[in-house]
């Protein structure tokens, strides 16, 4: 790890952000981070508490002056997304995150980085440390695996805090106080299929598509980025369609919460109608990289012939799937018609399995509308069900509803119109903030989100900006200086 991280300003926070990066935590693993933190707490003599489902909770009192003000909760998930390149070798199980700067930039070398959300878990730590800040009586509460299945927040019974105020330290662009978000749901579609043995005089290929974009499933999805799983599925269905392609295997995309960045295939195709495959092949191959110039200027779409597979998938299974990918809705489905240039409505297929006599197909449906999160789900699940897939709904969580007449959202507002002069950007985000989840138990908490300017959350392009994250830092020490009584 580079020592400059360490000296970044404020030093506080990206110290805290350095020992935290240096503990493995990965989603529903978060044993390791768990006891980090609980050390973290006794270290400093302040009362610190695990609740059953493993949220870490450590109470600090006020700073003198400030003991009549309300008690502020503050609030960031521990765990990150593990996401690397290809040709990066680290284990996320053993390895602590390798940070380097570039510029006013702070990344990791060829992996996620974990500022999504190591760097508001650290502004809570350096706000627990500290003894030169003002402050209310705080509850710092840090959830467990926010990224995979929000189990964290939905597992915090009530009553256990006492706040009245939450601040959320979980939003991307630091021009933007967040009063809702999007809930969401997981579709996962399964089913079994025949292995047959492949045909004489047939030659064998892996198609790779690789050097994708990829990035967050929700606040990505707008942008018209390239899905591995969907752009190799065009290539299996022109191939079938027309040259009778068979299937042997596939392996696209790794978590829901990303825009798949990789995927790759192994088909078989028979020898006399190689030429003229590889022909319309590489024909719309150039026509995908077109449609993709001025976004996925790195995209890679490979043929390359290899040997035999030993089973190949059945022709009627294949044919199925490969239509219901075709029709799986991925991207925007619905614009939120209340808040200009919200998307209300998504999808993403993120993961796609073909092997072994078993295919599993995986999908995050968000929506800011429980019904339309609902109306989406039923149509991917009668596309997978018609063809013969078996559909399951889980981890299903709802979204956060703005409040217009939030006291804190004007504070908050208020305070970043005088330090900056200018008005923030108030709104929604099409992403799955922890907020509605905990407001089903805690329905009077007051609550917002901000943070500091994050690129590439879930991708191994994440960076961090550090003039950015030094005007969130100072941004966050005014609110609990102005927190009302």
């Amino acid at each position: 790890m580079s020592k400059a991280i360490r000296n970044i300003e404020p030093k506080i926070v990206w110290n805290h952000f350095a020992d935290l990066n240096a503990v493995p935590r990965p989603s529903k693993k978060e044993e390791r981070v768990i006891q980090f933190m609980v050390d973290f707490g006794k270290k400093l003599n302040l009362k610190t508490t695990v609740d059953k489902v493993g949220n870490v909770i450590i109470y600090k009192p006020a700073s003198e002056g400030m003991e009549n003000k309300k008690t502020v909760v503050l609030q960031g998930h521990l765990d990150m997304v593990h996401q690397k390149n290809a040709d990066t070798e680290f284990d996320f199980d053993s390895e602590g995150i390798q940070m380097e700067v570039d510029g006013d930039w702070v990344k990791a070398k060829g992996t996620t980085l974990g500022a999504d959300n190591g760097l508001g878990v650290a502004a809570i730590m350096s706000v627990l440390a500290a003894k030169d800040i003002q402050h209310p009586a705080i509850e710092a509460l840090f959830t467990i695996d926010e990224e995979t299945g929000m189990t964290g927040a939905m597992g915090l019974e009530g009553g256990v805090l006492k706040g009245e105020i939450l601040l959320n330290l979980d939003t991307e662009e630091d021009n933007e106080i967040g009063m809702g978000c999007a809930g969401g749901v997981d579709i996962t579609a399964t089913r079994t299929y025949n292995e047959e043995i492949l045909p004489d005089n047939v030659t064998a290929f892996e198609i790779t598509v690789r050097g994708l974009n990829g990035g967050h499933s929700g606040m990505d999805i707008h942008k018209g980025l390239g899905n591995a799983n969907k752009i190799m599925n065009r290539l299996l269905f022109d191939g079938f369609t027309n040259y009778g392609l068979r299937i042997s295997e596939i392996n696209g995309g790794s978590l829901r919460n990303a825009i798949p960045r990789e995927s790759s295939a192994t088909v078989v195709i028979d020898t006399i109608s190689k030429d003229p495959f590889l022909f319309e092949m590489q024909a719309l191959i150039k026509s995908i990289k077109e449609e993709f110039s001025s976004l996925e200027k790195n995209l890679i779409i490979a043929l390359k012939e290899v040997s035999k597979p030993k089973r190949i998938m059945d022709l009627g299974v294949q044919e199925g799937f490969i239509k219901a990918m075709y029709g799986a809705l991925n991207g925007v489905y619905r614009m939120s018609p209340d808040i200009e240039n919200l998307v209300e409505t998504s999808n993403n297929v993120a993961r796609v399995i073909v092997k072994d006599g078993e295919i599993k197909i995986g999908c995050l449906t968000r929506s800011s509308s429980e019904s339309n999160k609902w109306d989406l789900a039923n149509a991917l699940r009668s596309i997978f069900e018609l063809a013969g897939f078996d559909v399951v709904f889980s981890g299903s969580y709802p979204g956060w509803l703005p409040n217009i007449n939030s006291e804190i959202l004007n504070i908050v507002t208020d305070l970043y119109e005088k330090m900056h002069h200018e008005k923030p950007h108030v709104a929604a985000c099409h992403a799955g903030l922890e907020c509605g989840i905990l407001g089903q138990n805690y329905p009077a908490m007051d609550m917002v989100s901000f943070g500091p300017n994050i690129r590439g959350a879930h991708s191994p392009d994440e960076r961090a900006q550090i003039s950015s994250t030094q005007k969130f830092w100072k941004f966050l020490l005014e609110i609990l200086k102005n927190t009302p009584e």
